[in-house]
């Protein structure tokens, strides 16, 4: 089955306190994104790359590209309103029927080639695959003025990638009552589809603050292309 990336990249970088949206902002030698694209490209077969990108920020990603002489496929989509008009305009832009998609954070730029490639294989076996973690931290429900202690061992940390057959996700995308949801296993969970879990990875974080950004630079030196 043909395989695609749709990456989602839509962040400003007001949380990082800073001008530049926060999928520009650079990790070692080069923009999170460039990461981010480069570990779909080198860790699974042929990948067909999408990037969905707010309008105003596809001639400064073009900047980019040139500054980083960076020549890796891929094609640019331009994104909604909000994410998930996004991620069905990345949809959208796919001419097959058939296939794998893998939605991606565009600033997880951590992704393990383990992942990827479990996420294609479970999905084309079961229709999804979507990366989970356990969590470390005790965790307590919040209930009105009152709390209580819960199991952390019932939940999971819900990551990218969330990987899908194409008609099954994009029958989701169609049948959805509303854009609010967080990220897409809960758009085909509405639509009636089982989701499958499986591992991923504490490195794959999404980087989104000041403090991530430094805990990037750490981990980065752990990967290697």
């Amino acid at each position: 089955m043909n395989r695609y990336a749709l990456i989602v990249a839509g962040g400003s970088g007001s949380r990082m306190g800073s001008d530049t949206p926060k999928q520009f902002l650079p990790i070692g030698n080069a923009p999170i994104l460039m990461h981010t694209i480069k570990r779909f490209f080198t860790s699974t077969e042929k990948v067909n790359i999408i990037l969905v990108l707010p309008e105003e920020q596809i001639e400064r990603w073009h900047q980019l590209c040139e500054k980083y002489s960076f020549s890796i496929p891929h094609v640019i989509v331009s994104g909604g309103n909000n994410r998930f008009q996004s991620v069905r305009n990345g949809l959208n832009s796919i001419g097959e029927t058939s296939g794998l998609v893998a939605i991606h954070d565009g600033v997880r730029p951590f992704i393990s080639k383990r992942v990827i490639e479990e996420s294609y294989s479970i999905a084309e076996k079961k229709g999804n695959a979507v990366a989970a973690v356990e969590l470390k931290d005790s965790i307590r429900l919040i209930h009105g003025t009152e709390n209580k202690s819960v199991d952390r061992t019932k939940y999971k940390i819900v990551q990218t990638p969330q990987t899908f057959q194409i008609q099954q996700i994009r029958d989701a995308f169609h049948k959805a009552q509303h854009m609010d949801f967080t990220d897409d296993a809960s758009v085909s969970e509405a639509a009636g589809y089982a989701v499958e879990l499986i591992e991923g990875s504490y490195d794959n974080i999404k980087i989104t603050t000041p403090e991530d950004l430094a805990m990037a630079e750490s981990i980065l030196k752990k990967f290697e292309y």
